[in-house]
């Protein structure tokens, strides 16, 4: 935490409702308009700017895209004034530290001159995606360097459209200032988390060659057979990858049902069950299987086992797309064993015929203690050629467990239903770390930062590496950061694609 926070505010109105939000003495009344500018430029204002070790400016401002209401907050990722723009890179960070408290906000640019913009000027500024505009932001951040933490927070009063100066202009105002003192709660617990930092790289971390090869199958099927292409489940478990491959022309399905007769489907990197194959060739469907080769290595071992007359303990998630799709080969000779108490207790027919395999994703640490119990049970018990813990999770949960042992705080990118993902977490968590998955940066809690200066950041194997560099520029908007990458192997796998999307 700084000991020299300020939040400048344009109006006395303005400071007294932030005022009522902040401890005394944070909030200093500037002015407005080029009022504001001179005395930055001119006064004691402009020593205490340069002097400040945090910096937030907040208070009302005028709406500009129709989106954007009356009581609405706006977090400024960029302020465009008439000196040029200046980033506000913790933005998505505080966004969601003020939705959480329960208000309405909106995350964008906020456009900053000294006059009252009216008229047409408003709607050219929302043409180039400026939420709102004020008269005193941009004087007040262009005096701040990049290293020095900073924010601007505004309340919207006139919304789009409306015109100014009218009667109804003050119960909108009105509105504004009695949101104004809900920002305090915010921009404090922004303030007690700035600081310098070093950022500890867990590497290899993000995509793995199966997942690479899965959104490749999607982009490659879009650009040759054009939209829609059909995709049962997500192609892989990541909010962000899904969302980009549907702005593109993927259609996700639960299940083939929703698929048009003889359109184009691809199946998940998980895998499928073979009742799944039959119910896509019933359906004259056009199926690309893109199930990650390690996968469909492990469907192949459930296959010889069971043929066998062996019956297979699938250590595995209930429920996870790849446990019933690799349990889906040979149903009546699986037997799914979640953690050592189910191993502890399930029951097989012959105890001389029982072998295990594992879902691909599962943390190492929890298998071995899974199988250990069932090597007490049945001392002839056959493993898989193999390890099936795929390579690419081993290979993370090895990155993580060091940069944990050096980190105060460990943040793992991914989605809430990647399984790798969430092994990340519980690996740190066992090395004695606090450990949260985050999908993007707007999922990080700012009273999780306070007072920590070293943070280890890593990836599930689904998660794309944009979202981490997005993570630590979000880092950066709260002060200095030294990044440091501790790599405890390479990789160097590839997969090749199927025949339907290789290119000639």
């Amino acid at each position: 935490m700084t000991d020299q926070f300020v939040c400048f505010a344009p109006s006395r109105l303005e400071a007294a409702a932030l005022g009522r939000g902040l401890a005394d003495g944070i909030v200093r009344h500037t002015g407005m308009g080029r009022a504001a500018a001179r005395r930055v430029d001119n006064s004691v204002l402009s020593d205490l700017l340069d002097s400040a070790e945090v910096v937030a400016v907040a208070g009302i401002a005028g709406g500009l895209n129709p989106l954007v209401k009356t009581g609405d907050v706006v977090v400024a990722t960029e302020v465009r004034g008439p000196d040029g723009v200046v980033g506000c890179p913790s933005a998505p960070m505080l966004a969601a530290e003020f939705r959480r408290s329960g208000l309405t906000v909106h995350l964008g640019p906020v456009d900053s001159d000294h006059h009252v913009v009216t008229g047409r000027e408003r709607a050219i500024r929302a043409d180039l995606g400026a939420l709102c505009v004020d008269m005193e932001s941009a004087a007040l951040v262009r005096r701040t360097d990049e290293q020095r933490p900073h924010a601007v927070v505004r309340v919207v009063a006139d919304v789009a459209g409306a015109r100014l100066l009218q009667p109804a202009t003050v119960g909108r105002l009105r509105a504004a200032l009695q949101v104004l003192p809900r920002l305090g709660p915010g921009l404090q617990a922004w303030a007690d988390a700035t600081g310098a930092r070093q950022v500890l790289y867990a590497a290899p971390r993000s995509f793995c060659a199966g997942v690479i090869r899965a959104i490749d199958i999607v982009n490659r099927a879009l650009e040759t057979r054009g939209a829609p292409v059909y995709v049962r489940k997500q192609i892989v478990h990541n909010r962000h990858v899904v969302q980009e491959l549907e702005s593109r022309g993927a259609v996700f399905v639960d299940e083939l049902d929703a698929v048009p007769n003889g359109a184009l489907v691809v199946f998940s990197a998980h895998g499928v069950s073979p009742a799944v194959h039959a119910e896509a060739a019933t359906r004259d469907l056009q199926v690309i299987d893109a199930t990650c080769p390690l996968v469909s290595k492990v469907h192949s071992e459930v296959r010889r086992f069971v043929d066998r007359q062996h019956t297979v303990l699938f250590i595995g998630h209930a429920g996870h797309e790849e446990t019933v799709g690799t349990m889906g080969e040979r149903p009546n000779g699986t037997l799914l064993v979640e953690n050592p108490t189910d191993a502890a207790t399930v029951e097989v027919p012959d105890p001389a015929r029982v072998s295990y395999l594992v879902q691909t994703t599962l943390a190492m640490d929890e298998v071995a203690e899974v199988v250990d119990v069932l090597r007490q049970r049945f001392p002839l018990l056959q493993a898989p050629a193999s390890d099936d813990i795929c390579y690419a999770t081993t290979n993370r949960q090895q990155a993580v467990q060091t940069v944990a042992r050096e980190s105060e705080l460990v943040l793992v990118v991914g989605s809430t239903n990647s399984s790798n993902s969430n092994r990340l977490v519980e690996t740190a968590e066992r090395a004695g770390v606090p450990a949260y998955l985050i999908d993007d940066a707007e999922d990080i809690r700012l009273d999780w930062l306070a007072g920590v200066r070293t943070v280890g950041i890593t990836a599930g194997a689904s998660a794309p590496a944009a979202l981490v560099d997005e993570v630590v520029a979000a880092l950066r908007g709260l002060g200095p950061v030294e990044i440091t990458e501790r790599a405890v192997t390479s990789e160097h796998v590839f997969f090749a694609l199927p025949k339907e999307v290789r290119k000639s």
